[in-house]
């Protein structure tokens, strides 16, 4: 019975990060809307998603024990955002114009970190969290560059209905507006350490409160 309640208790909080995780970055790849503060939007969403994937991915990674879980998780994730996004081309955009974020080659990096360091928690963390922190940022701008002109596009595809932050304006210079990519990556690459060992820690609390 207690390894059947354990078990449910583990999956349990693996669909809880899952969803959370997707209503988080419903609207992550539309740093392109917010067209004043579009740098600024990828940065504060890049730290966003690396907190997800890091705390999902490796929880499950700890969980199952088993390299390759934390790449299985970004392939949900990256489906379940792909999906998600399917709502702004319902709302008539483009398909060129939308944004899913990339999450699995960064979970593909904590993978490889747990193997090459035969399943080292302490290097998963370590490694493994600054990795993700600083790749998750540039994946995502290389991801982002590939699109449609944003402002072009939303200046053609005028949406009266949305809320005024998401409507097309001349854009100014955010102040993170040099290096979006760089300050996404430092932030990830010292904050992914912090998310890491929250994974981690979420595995040992769960077996703690089933015992």
């Amino acid at each position: 019975l207690m390894v059947w309640l354990r078990r449910c208790t583990h999956y349990l909080f693996i669909v809880v990060v899952a969803v959370n995780s997707t209503l988080l970055t419903i609207n992550t790849g539309d740093y392109i809307f917010y067209t004043d503060w579009a740098w600024t939007s990828f940065v504060v969403f890049s730290i966003g998603n690396v907190l997800m994937v890091s705390v999902g991915a490796t929880y499950y990674l700890t969980f199952t024990g088993v390299p390759g879980t934390a790449s299985y998780y970004g392939l949900i994730m990256t489906v379940y955002t792909w999906v998600a996004k399917g709502a702004w081309f319902a709302l008539g955009y483009p398909y060129d114009f939308i944004v899913t974020p990339v999450w699995a080659p960064s979970c593909f990096l904590l993978d490889l970190v747990y193997w090459a360091t035969k399943k080292n928690k302490h290097s998963l963390i370590l490694m493994g969290g600054v990795l993700v922190g600083m790749s998750f940022p540039l994946f995502n701008m290389i991801n982002l560059l590939l699109v449609a002109d944003p402002l072009e596009t939303a200046f053609k595809y005028p949406r009266p209905t949305m809320p005024p932050y998401m409507v097309p304006i001349e854009p100014q210079v955010g102040k993170f507006y040099n290096s979006p990519v760089a300050l996404g990556a430092g932030a990830g690459a010292v904050l992914g350490v912090t998310f890491t060992a929250l994974g981690c820690k979420l595995n040992t609390w769960t077996y703690r409160w089933m015992a």
